[in-house]
C-alpha cells in the first residue's frame, strides 16, 4: 500500500510538471512596463521557449535626393529619416513573416545631431498604440557616425514569434 501511494504521488508530480511545461512553453511573450506608460519602450522582455528569434539588420534611412554630383545625399530631417527607417524595416520584416508587434529588442544608433524627442515622437507612432500595443525593449546612444553621410540614425531589431 506504501509503495501504490509513493507511485500515485511520482506520477501526479510527474503530470503537474509536464503541465506546467506545457503551459510554460505556450506562454505569451511577457513585456515588462514602467510606471509612466507615455514612454513607448518595455523595460525589459521576457520570451519563453517555442518562440524563433529574427535578427533584423540595422536599417538607414532611403535618401531623398541620392547622391550626385560630388554632393551627398539628402535624407531629409530626423523625422523623415526616422519613419523612412521604420518603413525599410518594416518591408523587411514583412519579407521574413513578423510585425512590429512581434518586436522585442530594438538599438537606436542616433548622430550627435539627431533630435531624440523628434525620433521618439515618430517611434511612438508605431509602438505602443491601440493598434499595437506592443513595446519592444529598447537601447538610444549616439554614435560619432553613420556609414551613410548625412544619416541622422540606424535602427535594428530582435523579434519573436510562436514557432508552428
Amino acid at each position: 500500500m506504501k509503495l501504490s501511494k509513493t507511485l500515485l504521488a511520482a506520477a501526479l508530480t510527474s503530470l503537474s510538471l509536464g503541465m506546467a511545461a506545457t503551459s510554460a512553453s505556450a506562454a505569451d511573450v511577457e513585456r515588462i512596463y514602467g510606471p509612466n506608460s507615455m514612454v513607448p519602450i518595455a523595460q525589459g522582455v521576457t520570451v519563453p521557449p517555442g518562440y524563433t528569434t529574427y535578427y533584423i539588420s540595422g536599417a538607414l534611412p532611403t535618401p531623398i535626393t541620392p547622391a550626385a554630383d560630388g554632393k551627398p545625399a539628402d535624407y531629409g530631417d530626423i523625422t523623415q529619416q526616422t519613419r523612412s527607417v521604420l518603413d525599410n524595416l518594416k518591408a523587411v520584416m514583412t519579407k521574413m513573416g513578423v510585425g512590429f508587434g512581434d518586436v522585442v529588442a530594438a538599438h537606436v544608433f542616433l548622430d550627435p545631431s539627431a533630435d531624440f524627442m523628434a525620433m521618439n515622437k515618430v517611434w511612438g507612432t508605431e509602438f505602443g498604440t491601440a493598434e499595437q500595443p506592443n513595446k519592444p525593449a529598447r537601447a538610444a546612444m549616439r554614435v560619432n557616425a553613420l556609414v551613410a553621410p548625412g544619416a541622422l540614425l540606424e535602427i535594428e531589431f530582435v523579434a519573436v514569434k510562436k514557432a508552428e
